[in-house]
């Protein structure tokens, strides 16, 4: 698997890739956004580590312009501890996953797996119910004329939601699911990645809701 690491402070990069490149990971290195946007674009990545706080572009920036690029390659933020609006930001951009500094590299490790082994699970047909369609090739979620696009989490959960309509699951399945076993996320990702689908659903009119029931949990279902 070959990994793109955009992380300008060098003594963290280089602990990044060795420890990844001794799991069997290929690492390249660019210690600023704009040379990360630019491989990136060029370079067809398994996946990408982005800093946040880089020069020449921030990570947040180097992720928007990829996804309006229609790049969808996965996407790992690297966030200082609580900067929360960076990753609220960075699921509405469109990444995948983020994981706060300082962290355990054996932590690391469990995202990057999780997040390729999430990567390699999409199908590549039209996925439809009542008058919505689900494009994997694109990440887009379609009303008729009118579409939104998906992150690739949000496409994941959309999937796994529109292959099991009217079934309620727990967040904890869903992140079990959608996120992976290994994966170490909250559970309010879940309701914020929910809460991001319902929006683009409302947004192109559609006839179908996530239903909520405390204690049970989410299902989606079709609306006359």
């Amino acid at each position: 698997m070959h990994i793109l690491l955009a992380e300008d402070e060098q003594a963290m990069a280089e602990a990044i890739a060795a420890f990844l490149q001794y799991h069997q990971y290929t690492v390249d290195w660019v210690d600023n956004g704009t040379d990360a946007y630019d491989q990136a674009s060029r370079i067809p990545y398994d996946g990408l580590i982005l800093d946040i706080m880089m020069p020449g572009m921030d990570g947040l920036s180097v992720l928007s312009r990829l996804r309006r690029d229609g790049k969808t390659v996965p996407v790992l933020l690297l966030t200082a501890k609580g900067e929360v609006e960076h990753r609220i930001a960075g699921f509405e951009q469109g990444a995948d996953d983020y994981l706060p500094k300082p962290f355990d590299m054996t932590e690391l490790l469990m995202r990057v797996k999780a997040m390729l082994r999430r990567r390699d699970a999409y199908h590549s047909d039209l996925l439809t119910l009542g008058d919505m369609t689900l494009d994997q090739s694109r990440c887009l979620l379609s009303v008729g004329s009118a579409s939104a696009s998906l992150s690739r989490r949000e496409y994941q959960l959309m999937e796994f939601l529109m292959n099991n309509p009217g079934i309620y699951f727990s967040a904890d399945t869903l992140l079990d699911r959608v996120w992976g076993m290994d994966a170490i996320i909250e559970q309010g990702t879940v309701w914020v990645h929910i809460s991001y689908l319902r929006k683009k659903m409302a947004a192109l009119g559609a006839h179908a809701v996530i239903q909520s029931k405390r204690g049970i949990g989410y299902a989606l279902e079709e609306t006359p």
